[in-house]
């Protein structure tokens, strides 16, 4: 059989390649992970009773701004990724700079900050179950974006197994916080981007055994 022959063989049935295909398993694996999310950390911890009244704080808002930049520059990294040939065209600066914008900031807090109090700063009363609390949050989100990738064709399963998991580490991150007490910004320059980063190297070893082709 000639080759014309069998590309036409093999394409006589193909029909239209359904358009979105890639947006909607990204949004169904991320409704499904932070489901489960918020379920684990009801289940396992408990969201704030004074929930409300800490959202109303800035010092709520100061906490959480690093991972949801991440989350919201992390989602274009991982998406490209997915796609062969596709520019970062420099986000991969909005992965790293809330997280280096969040150090200065701690460092700033630490410096100014009686000698006395700087250690509370950045052990918190919690540092001790921070990292795992974290991870464990943001493994439901992981998985679901590792199903959404083998749908795409990412090229560098290790890379984007790593962006991905410290995406899910962000939002993880995001969620946890709806029960975590702790609010300085030392401890969470440390404890919760050590949990992200746990997260990403789950992710790249993951990523290495399923986003194969």
């Amino acid at each position: 059989m000639k080759t014309d022959d069998l590309i036409g063989l093999l394409a006589q049935d193909a029909g239209p390649v359904p358009t979105r295909t890639g947006e909607r398993r990204f949004a169904l694996a991320l409704l499904v992970g932070v489901a489960l999310a918020l379920a684990w950390v009801q289940g396992a911890f408990g969201i704030r009773s004074d929930l409300a009244e800490v959202m109303a704080m800035p010092a709520f808002w100061q906490k959480v701004a690093m991972p949801l930049a991440v989350a919201a520059t992390g989602l274009v990294v991982v998406f490209r990724l997915g796609h062969p040939g596709a520019r970062m065209n420099g986000w991969w600066l909005g992965v790293w700079l809330p997280v280096s914008l969040l150090w200065i900031w701690a460092a700033v807090v630490l410096w100014m900050a009686e000698p006395g109090a700087r250690i509370p700063l950045v052990m918190g009363t919690t540092w001790r179950v921070c990292v795992f609390n974290v991870t464990a949050t943001a493994l439901p989100i992981g998985v679901g974006l590792l199903w959404a990738l083998r749908g795409l064709a990412p090229t560098r399963p290790v890379l984007t197994g790593a962006a991905a998991g410290w995406l899910a580490g962000a939002v993880g991150a995001c969620v946890y916080s709806l029960h975590c007490p702790e609010m300085a910004a030392p401890f969470v320059a440390i404890w919760y981007v050590l949990g992200m980063g746990m997260s990403a190297a789950l992710g790249a070893l993951a990523g290495r055994h399923w986003l194969r082709w």
